[in-house]
């Protein structure tokens, strides 16, 4: 079984062929987190043109809009997991950008620890409050009110996860642009 990963040219020596036994659960995680945001996306997007029919005809079903309301929440936390794992969330780099890349890596990587940090914490308080809300209902769907919060510790979660291999990249060396190449 080769190290290299199946998108890796042949012979290539790279950083990365050398983290891609490592890289391939952490793509596998990323790709699944891609198709689970454009499933719910769509379901939300057909939710919303469905109610706004329906609204039209002056009527109204409020279990789709709380189904709504529901994948809104799924969608925007695991978005910010997807957002993540591409190295896409807003960042302001005039000062970062003008580091020479030994004193950029440590700077990143000292991001990237705070950032651990507080995701470690969202996800602990977050876990706390799905705990909390199982013997809760949603008003229409009468689901548990914890399947509204479980995104945040899941999503928070999956970006602990793509921070820190992204942080282990970094102390290994890996320049940003071989870590999140341009399309």
């Amino acid at each position: 079984m080769s190290a290299l990963p199946t998108d890796a040219p042949t012979g290539a020596a790279t950083p990365a062929a050398v983290l891609a036994p490592v890289a391939l659960p952490v793509r596998w995680l990323a790709h699944l987190v891609d198709w689970t945001v454009i499933a719910m996306g769509t379901v939300l997007i057909t939710l919303v043109f469905a109610n706004v029919v329906i609204h039209a005809f002056g009527k109204d079903l409020a279990w789709m809009t709380e189904l709504g309301e529901l994948l809104m929440v799924w969608v925007t936390f695991l978005g910010g997991a997807a957002a993540a794992q591409r190295g896409a969330h807003m960042s302001i780099n005039e000062f970062l950008d003008k580091l020479d890349e030994p004193k950029r890596r440590w700077a990143d990587a000292a991001v990237q620890s705070i950032c651990l940090v507080v995701l470690a914490v969202v996800c602990f308080y977050g876990a706390r409050i799905v705990a909390g809300g199982w013997g809760n209902t949603l008003t229409t769907l009468e689901w548990p009110m914890s399947w509204q919060y479980l995104p945040l510790p899941l999503g928070c979660g999956l970006m602990f996860a793509f921070v820190a291999w992204d942080l282990l990249q970094i102390l290994r060396g890996v320049p940003r642009a071989q870590r999140y190449p341009q399309a």
